[in-house]
């Protein structure tokens, strides 16, 4: 890719700009929370709308000079409208944890009480982590996955609301691998009078999509990254019902945030506009299908998957049986070494440090965008296996290596 404006005032950064694209390029990307967006929408985030300050919004900023920033944030609010069918749309937040703070900040006082998932059975640090400013301003209960399945004990959901009594339930996860009932969370939300919080971060793309039911019309809340799944800008989105658009709005500008990152909103705009069409719902489809068969590969080697499979795009490995000597960092290492690229992830009923867990977690979005398929993916579960049960074995990281190079050279990125 072209960074010569670059090259000539900074070659240090043009250097790493070249480096970082032939990384992605000549490497597996399999972190489930990262894709690789199409060349319009790095040209829309390199764009001239960096250099503007537009705070407010379409048709009520405190700059002059914001026409054609009001253009393409309404270009971004409508196609999100017509993507998810919500009442009211937000585009600003510059992450899914800004949207989700701006709900928070929108619906609850310092000491409320939030009620989401355990981080190590697949929550996110910003649904209430001790480390996170959700652990710090409210009190905070989690919930579990069911330890023998891996999926959500929705009846202990239920019970701990009732006796803990939030002020907010929180729903959608960063490690979960199966499709998640909102209606079942919504009702215990409703039982105990609280607000739903459905954070869709990483499934933004396949619910746009339709690959993954839609919490937007049962949730109070509705959040979400704009470049996982969906491929979109760099950001984040909060939908919500008209009667709580004002106060969102308020909570994200100025509440939480200064100027919005307009490049970034362009950036949403134009991927919204990709995933309106028809091939955007193939590749969802693909993603699914994609993880579905890595994970089918990945058991057949010996692996024990959470919950022994997955509806969406990520596979989430639990080491202990298969591997007992091996920690998720010792995997993530070495297969970094042999070009594939994934994250260690803490497992239900975590036996080992955060810092270095029991688990991988591994993502089939950006495999897709590149063109991989079902027999790809089983190879690529096949190549993984080699790496993690011969991690220290240069040889066979080499070999894999090779493997890698030709699957990517099968499967070429910006070219």
């Amino acid at each position: 890719m072209d960074h010569e404006h670059v090259r000539e005032v900074d070659p240090a950064v043009a250097d790493a700009l070249e480096n970082e694209v032939d990384r992605q390029r000549s490497t597996l990307q399999m972190i489930a929370s990262e894709n690789h967006v199409s060349p319009a929408v790095l040209d829309a985030q390199g764009s001239a709308l960096t250099n503007k300050y537009a705070e407010g919004y379409p048709g009520s900023r405190y700059y002059g000079g914001c026409e054609y920033a009001d253009e393409v944030e309404e270009l971004a609010i409508e196609r999100a409208t017509e993507l998810f069918g919500a009442e009211h749309v937000n585009v600003q937040p510059h992450s899914g944890t800004q949207a989700n703070q701006a709900v928070y900040f929108a619906m609850l006082e310092p000491g409320d009480r939030i009620l989401s998932l355990d981080l190590t059975h697949g929550g996110h640090l910003s649904h209430g982590h001790p480390a996170n400013f959700t652990g710090q301003l409210y009190e905070v209960e989690q919930y579990e996955v069911d330890p023998e399945t891996g999926y959500i004990d929705y009846e202990g959901l239920s019970d701990l609301a009732e006796e803990f009594d939030p002020d907010i339930v929180v729903s959608g996860y960063s490690a979960y691998p199966r499709e998640i009932d909102w209606e079942r969370i919504q009702a215990a939300a409703d039982d105990v009078d609280a607000y739903h919080l459905a954070d869709i971060a990483h499934i933004t793309g396949l619910v746009a999509a339709g690959v993954h039911d839609s919490p937007v019309g049962i949730a109070d809340f509705v959040t979400g990254s704009t470049h996982k799944t969906i491929r979109a800008g760099r950001g984040g989105i909060v939908m919500c019902d008209e009667e709580y658009a004002d106060d969102v709005d308020s909570a994200v500008f100025p509440g939480g945030q200064g100027g919005p990152l307009m490049h970034n909103v362009a950036g949403k705009a134009v991927g919204f506009k990709e995933a309106l069409e028809p091939e955007f719902e193939e590749y969802a489809h693909q993603v699914v299908a994609n993880a579905k068969a890595l994970g089918e590969s990945l058991s057949e080697n010996g692996f024990s998957l959470v919950s022994d499979g997955t509806d969406n795009h990520l596979v989430l490995v639990d080491l202990r049986e298969s591997h007992p000597d091996t920690s998720g960092g010792d995997a993530e290492e070495a297969l970094e070494e042999a070009g594939i690229v994934l994250n260690a992830n803490t497992v239900p009923g975590e036996t080992r440090s955060a810092f270095d867990p029991s688990g991988i977690r591994a993502g089939t979005p950006a495999l897709t965008t590149r063109g991989f398929d079902e027999a790809d993916c089983r190879e690529v579960g096949d190549l993984i296996t080699r790496v993690i049960d011969a991690p220290e074995d240069e040889a066979v990281l080499a070999e894999v290596r090779e493997e890698v190079d030709r699957l990517c050279e099968e499967n070429p990125l910006y070219e």
